[in-house]
C-alpha cells in the first residue's frame, strides 16, 4: 500500500511533516518580526485535529526555538524532543548524537551530530525518512575567515555528515545561507554529494527566496532533486508507492480552504436529485431557481 505524508513550510527553518493523524513539527519559529500571523501561524484549533503532536527542537537559538511551542501543550496532545544541550528546565525528552527514540508503532526519530549547537534529526516514519538538520552546515564565511579557519570548518563538517551516508535518506531539510557570502551553498552541494538524498529542501536563507529558487534550478541532480518552497505554508504531498518510488504531487490551494456544499437544497422534491451534475453547480441553481432566472447556464465540468 501507498504511503503518503505531507510536507509544508512555514518559515526560515520551521517545517511540518502530517503522516495521518500525526504532525511532527520541527524548528517552529514565527519570525524576528512575526511575519507567521494569522491564518499562517499553527494554532492550537489546527493541532487539535491531530492525534498526536511531535514537537522537535534541534538547539536553542532564537530562530529555532518559539516559547509559542510550549503552549501548545495546554490545547492538543504534544510530546516534545529538544537537543541535549538545551538550557536546564527547557520541557522535552532530551537527545544526544546518536539518540533513538521509538515514537510509536513504525515511528523513530535519531538525533544526529551538528557543526553548531545541538543536534540534527532524522526521523522514519512508515518507509520514510526525512532528514532536519538544524544547524549542520558548513559554516564557513569564505570573504571573512582565515584558511585554516574554512579548513578546519570544513573538517568538522565533514565528520559530523559521515554518519549520515550509511543512512537512506528520502527528504533532507537542510540550511543554504546566503549570508556567509561566496560559496554559500558549498554544505548543501557537499551533503547532495555524500549522502544523497532523494529530495532536499533549502532552509535558514533569511527571506532571500530569489537565491534559493535560483540554487534549487542549478543544484538539481541525478541522485538528488533540490525543491526551493520560498512561501509561508508552501506545501508538497509525497508518496511511496509499492515500488519504492517517491512521488511529488501538489495540493490545490483551493482544495484545501474548499468548504464542502450545503446538501438540504439537493432532496428528493428537487429535479435534479439524481443528476451527475456537479454538487455546487446544483447547489447554484437552486437558488436561481428560487429568485431570478439566469440568462444562461454553464453546464461544464
Amino acid at each position: 500500500m501507498s504511503k503518503q505524508v505531507k510536507i509544508t513550510h512555514f518559515y526560515h527553518s520551521g517545517f511540518s511533516v502530517e503522516a495521518g493523524d500525526i504532525l511532527f513539527v520541527f524548528d517552529y519559529w514565527r519570525g524576528e518580526h512575526h511575519e507567521l500571523q494569522g491564518k499562517t501561524e499553527l494554532t492550537p484549533s489546527e493541532l487539535k485535529q491531530y492525534r498526536m503532536v511531535y514537537v522537535f527542537i534541534s538547539h536553542e537559538h532564537m530562530d529555532h526555538m518559539d516559547p509559542i511551542v510550549f503552549t501548545w501543550k495546554n490545547e492538543a496532545n504534544v510530546s516534545y524532543f529538544v537537543s541535549s544541550d538545551m538550557p536546564v528546565g527547557t520541557r522535552g525528552k532530551r537527545m544526544a548524537p546518536g539518540d533513538t527514540v521509538t515514537l510509536e508503532e513504525g515511528v523513530t526519530v535519531t538525533a544526529f551530530d551538528s557543526t553548531d549547537l545541538g543536534v540534527s534529526f532524522l526521523l522514519k516514519c512508515h518507509g520514510i525518512s526525512i532528514f532536519h538538520a538544524g544547524d549542520l552546515n558548513f559554516w564557513h564565511w569564505r570573504d571573512e575567515s582565515t584558511a585554516r579557519e574554512i579548513e578546519e570548518a570544513e573538517r568538522e563538517f565533514q565528520k559530523a555528515v559521515k554518519p549520515l551516508e550509511k543512512e537512506e535518506i528520502d527528504v533532507a531539510f537542510f540550511p543554504v545561507d546566503p549570508r556567509q557570502g561566496s560559496m554559500f551553498e558549498a554544505g548543501a552541494d557537499y551533503f547532495i554529494l555524500a549522502v544523497k538524498p532523494r529530495l532536499l529542501i533549502p532552509m535558514h536563507y533569511f527571506h532571500r527566496t530569489e537565491i534559493i529558487s535560483e540554487y534549487a534550478r542549478i543544484a538539481s541532480c541525478r541522485t538528488t532533486e533540490v525543491l526551493a518552497m520560498p512561501g509561508i505554508r508552501d506545501s508538497i504531498l509525497l508518496t511511496l508507492d509499492d515500488d519504492g518510488y517517491l512521488n511529488i504531487s501538489f495540493p490545490s490551494p483551493a482544495e484545501e480552504t474548499k468548504e464542502e456544499e450545503p446538501l438540504e437544497k439537493l432532496d428528493g422534491d428537487n429535479p435534479f436529485f439524481e443528476s451527475d451534475l456537479p454538487l455546487a453547480q446544483l447547489a447554484e441553481n437552486g437558488e436561481d431557481a428560487e429568485g431570478a432566472t439566469p440568462e444562461s447556464t454553464d453546464l461544464s465540468t
